[in-house]
C-alpha cells in the first residue's frame, strides 16, 4: 500500500490555521483562529468550528492527537477556549468539546505577564491549562526551558514532594526532534527549530513572534521525503538567527522545504526590517535570502492571509498582506522552479475561499485544487528528481 499524507489550510483571513493529518491517522493542528462572524453564511472566512467538527466526525473522532499553538497572539488562539475540552476546571468539559490529547507551546505561553490591554481572556485560560497539565504531568510539551520558567516550576514541585527535575521530560529544546513521532512508527518527524532560550527569557509581550515555535516537518512517502516548514510569526531577525544556528550545527538539510507556510501574512517584515517594505518588491535580508532558495523544484508556498491583489491601491496598504512581499516570495519560488504562491483566502475564489489540501505521497506534493464551481481537481507536482528528497 502507498503512504499518504496530507496537509490542510483554513481561510480564517489574516490568521492561522493548519492541520497535518498523517497516513496513520494522527492529526496534529497548528493554531486555531475562528472568526466571530464565520458563521455568517455572507463572509468569507470559514466556519472553522463546524469544519474541524465535521472533519473528526467523519473520522470517528472527537480530539487531535496534537494541538500546537504557535504563540500567544489572538490570529492564533481565537476561539479556542470555546472550542477545546481544557482539563484545568470542569467548566471547560463535555458540552461537544474537542479533546487535545497533547498540547505543544512555546515556554513563553507559560510564563508571559501582559498588560491588562494585551493579556486577553483566551489566553489566560490557555496559560492556566498549560501550566496545570505541566504541573500534572502529562498531555504537554513546552517548547524551550528558561531560567524564569525554572523558576516558577521547580518550588511547585517542591511542594508536591517531588524532584526539580520530574518534568524535564516534557520539555524540548531548538535543534532536536520531537519526542512521539518518528519516520519509523508515523513516517513523519517534527524538527524544532525555535524558540531558543534568549527568546523567552523575558516575560514581556513583544517577545511573543519571536518565541513562536518554529518547526520542520519531515515526510516519508515510500521511500522518497518532503518537507513542512511550518513558521509562527517569527520576524527576519529571528528567521535569520534560524538559518545562522541551523548551519553552524550543520543542519542545513532542516532548511529545505517542499511547503512552506511564511510567517505573519505575508508582512514584509518577515522578510526585512521595518521601513524597508520597498516601493514595488521587497528585498529580503541576506539569510532570509538563503531559506527562500532552500526550496525545492515544484514547491509551495502558502500565505494564510487576506487576498493579495496587483493593484495600485494595494502598495501603499499599511497591514498585511504586502504585494510587495508577495513579489518576493514569487520571485525567489521561480528561482527555485516552485510551483505557486497560492492564498488562503483566494482559493478557490475570495468570495467563499474552501481549505487548501496538500497531498503528499510517493510522487510529490500536489495540490488538490477546488474549481470555482466546485468540482475537485488535482494539480500534481512533477515526480522527484535525483536528489530533490535527499
Amino acid at each position: 500500500m502507498t503512504t499518504t499524507h496530507f496537509v490542510k489550510f483554513y481561510g480564517v483571513a489574516n490568521g492561522d490555521t493548519a492541520q497535518v493529518i498523517l497516513d496513520n491517522g494522527r492529526r496534529v493542528l497548528f493554531d486555531f483562529c475562528h472568526r466571530g462572524n464565520a458563521e455568517d453564511l455572507d463572509t468569507p472566512e470559514i466556519d472553522l468550528k463546524a469544519t474541524l467538527k465535521k472533519e473528526l466526525k467523519d473520522a470517528d473522532r472527537d480530539y487531535f492527537d496534537v494541538v500546537a499553538f504557535t504563540h500567544a497572539d489572538l490570529d492564533h488562539i481565537q476561539g479556542s477556549t470555546e472550542f477545546f475540552e481544557l482539563q484545568h476546571a470542569k467548566i471547560y468539559h463535555g458540552a461537544g468539546r474537542i479533546k487535545i490529547k497533547d498540547l505543544w507551546v512555546p515556554a513563553a505561553m507559560l510564563l508571559e505577564e501582559a498588560d491588562n490591554d494585551h493579556q486577553k481572556e483566551e489566553y489566560v485560560l490557555l496559560r492556566q491549562e498549560a501550566r496545570h497539565r505541566l504541573l500534572n504531568g502529562q498531555g504537554i510539551l513546552v517548547f524551550s526551558k528558561p531560567e524564569a520558567l525554572r523558576e516558577w516550576l521547580e518550588p511547585k514541585l517542591k511542594e508536591r514532594g517531588e524532584r526539580p527535575d520530574a518534568r524535564d521530560h516534557l520539555f524540548v529544546d531548538a535543534g532536536t526532534l520531537v519526542p512521539g513521532f518518528s519516520l519509523a512508527s508515523d513516517n513523519v518527524e517534527f524538527f524544532c527549530h525555535s524558540p531558543f532560550i534568549k527568546h523567552c527569557d523575558d516575560g514581556s509581550d513583544v517577545i511573543r513572534n519571536s518565541a513562536s515555535l518554529v518547526f520542520n516537518v519531515r515526510f516519508d512517502a515510500d521511500g522518497q521525503r518532503y518537507d513542512f516548514l511550518q513558521v509562527g510569526d517569527s520576524c527576519a531577525e529571528d528567521l535569520e538567527d534560524i538559518v545562522r544556528t541551523t548551519l553552524y550545527h550543520k543542519r542545513g538539510d532542516r532548511l529545505g522545504w517542499n511547503l512552506f507556510n511564511i510567517s505573519h501574512h505575508c508582512s514584509y517584515l518577515a522578510l526585512t526590517e521595518d521601513g524597508k517594505k520597498g516601493e514595488s518588491e521587497t528585498e529580503p535580508k541576506e539569510l532570509v535570502k538563503y531559506l527562500l532558495r532552500q526550496g525545492k523544484p515544484d514547491a509551495y508556498i502558502v500565505s494564510s492571509s487576506k487576498p493579495t491583489p496587483d493593484v495600485k491601491e494595494s502598495y501603499t496598504q499599511i497591514q498585511p498582506p504586502h504585494i510587495q512581499a508577495r513579489k518576493a516570495y514569487e520571485r525567489y519560488l521561480r528561482e527555485v522552479r516552485g510551483r505557486k504562491f497560492v492564498v488562503t483566502m483566494e482559493e478557490p475564489n475570495a468570495r467563499k475561499p474552501e481549505p487548501l489540501v496538500f497531498e503528499i505521497g510517493r510522487s510529490g506534493v500536489s495540490w488538490k485544487k477546488t474549481t470555482s464551481i466546485g468540482a475537485p481537481a488535482l494539480v500534481l507536482s512533477s515526480p522527484p528528481r535525483a536528489g530533490a528528497c535527499d
